[in-house]
């Protein structure tokens, strides 16, 4: 049993059952794609902060989901990637729980700046003329500060209550990191006040954010219809396309997890990499390149980056 193997404060993560060779391999791809996430997000940032053009509303707002990701990203994969090539995959409780708890911080963060996101989208198509004083500095800072506040109170009494439980061995959990689902299983009480809260207060944080999401959209869209250009259509659903597919790829991993769970603990492991690893890579990505501003904005700074070289050189 692995209570002859870890202390009494200490748990063992399972994560992936590989052999040497495989866990080389899987540390080699989740550690390149750590480091891109991390280069990817840090460039959107520079660019939002070092272009004027992109002191708008909604690249305030992508800044903050960028910073967002690298911490996301950071809280699970440095972890897991040490666990790969280390046969010691132990963590402690206390560390296991305040792991836990920065997780669902910005897991609840993601699902708050998504619903704020498309808030803007919505007052910029719906409601142009009013859009800059709605969504003024002062505005944004106060929906920025809002979503910050709201996501580190979220699941602190969850938390709480759970750090008061009491855990019954054999202390294993069968996942890469401290999720709430895995640490439950090896408490001693069911049903608890911790268990009670966090299962409402994500699902109501998870679905509450996408019907926002999705009825901001659906007036989105019929105020699109009834533009009478064709290019003004275009172009406004050509600042909506990035923020919509983030949306869809985000929720489809995080409702499987968190609202309606998977049995197999395997399934549920696979799926928690798609949004703790793939996702955050994949949305700079998107933003990126369904983004012709940004575009734009890569390709002087590559511009530059070229010639300062030449210059160098010569």
């Amino acid at each position: 049993m692995a209570d002859n193997y870890t202390t009494e404060a200490e748990i063992l993560l399972v994560g992936f059952n590989t052999t040497w060779e495989q866990g080389v391999i899987v540390f080699i791809a989740i550690f390149t794609i750590y480091l891109l996430t991390i280069s990817a997000n840090i460039l959107i940032i520079s660019l939002v902060r070092a272009n004027r053009r992109f002191h708008k509303p909604m690249y305030f707002f992508l800044s903050n989901f960028s910073f967002l990701e690298i911490w996301y990203t950071s809280a699970t994969l440095p972890k897991m990637l040490t666990d790969f090539l280390s046969k010691k995959r132990y963590i402690s409780l206390k560390g296991c729980i305040v792991q836990f708890y920065f997780c669902a911080v910005l897991g609840s963060m993601e699902n708050y700046l998504l619903a704020v996101m498309s808030l803007d989208r919505f007052i910029a198509i719906c409601y142009p003329l009013r859009y800059p004083i709605l969504m003024n500095d002062k505005a944004c800072v106060q929906l920025a500060g809002g979503v910050w506040f709201m996501s580190f109170m979220s699941p602190l009494l969850p938390v709480v209550f759970l750090s008061q439980l009491s855990f019954c061995g054999p202390r294993v959990i069968d996942h890469f990191f401290c999720d709430f689902s895995p640490l439950m299983e090896l408490s001693c009480t069911r049903n608890s006040i911790s268990e009670i809260s966090y299962t409402y207060i994500a699902r109501f944080i998870i679905l509450g954010c996408f019907t926002l999401i999705m009825v901001s959209y659906i007036f989105i869209i019929l105020t699109i219809v009834k533009l009478p250009s064709t290019s003004g259509r275009q172009n406004a659903f050509a600042t909506c396309t990035s923020h919509l597919t983030v949306v869809f790829i985000y929720y489809g991993t995080v409702i499987f997890i968190y609202v309606c769970p998977y049995e197999s603990l395997s399934v549920n492991k696979v799926v928690s990499v798609v949004y703790a690893a793939v996702t955050p890579l994949l949305n700079p990505i998107i933003y990126t390149l369904r983004n012709q501003e940004v575009k734009a904005a890569l390709k002087r700074v590559i511009i530059k980056l070229k010639e300062l070289e030449r210059a160098t050189v010569n």
